[in-house]
């Protein structure tokens, strides 16, 4: 599959690390499994995954978190 970023490269399975900072809260989550592009690095990640990702930082913010730094887990 190409990559719709740079519409050079492929994707390739990998990981990588996801960040977002919402509501005043820094959520990180390292070794991410990710579609990542061999060109430009661009990742894209699988629904599942997404899911997984948003429910987490939701937790993190609802519990007025300001730093999370965690290691991926599968839900």
């Amino acid at each position: 599959m190409k990559c719709v970023t740079c519409k050079q490269g492929d994707l390739q399975p990998g990981t990588t690390t996801f960040m977002a900072d919402r509501d005043g809260t820094i959520f990180v989550v390292k070794a991410v499994p990710a579609l990542i592009c061999d060109n430009c690095q661009s990742s894209y990640f699988e629904g599942p995954v997404m899911d997984n990702l948003l429910r987490k930082a939701e937790q993190a913010v609802k519990a007025g978190v300001e730093v999370d730094i965690q290691k991926y887990a599968a839900a």
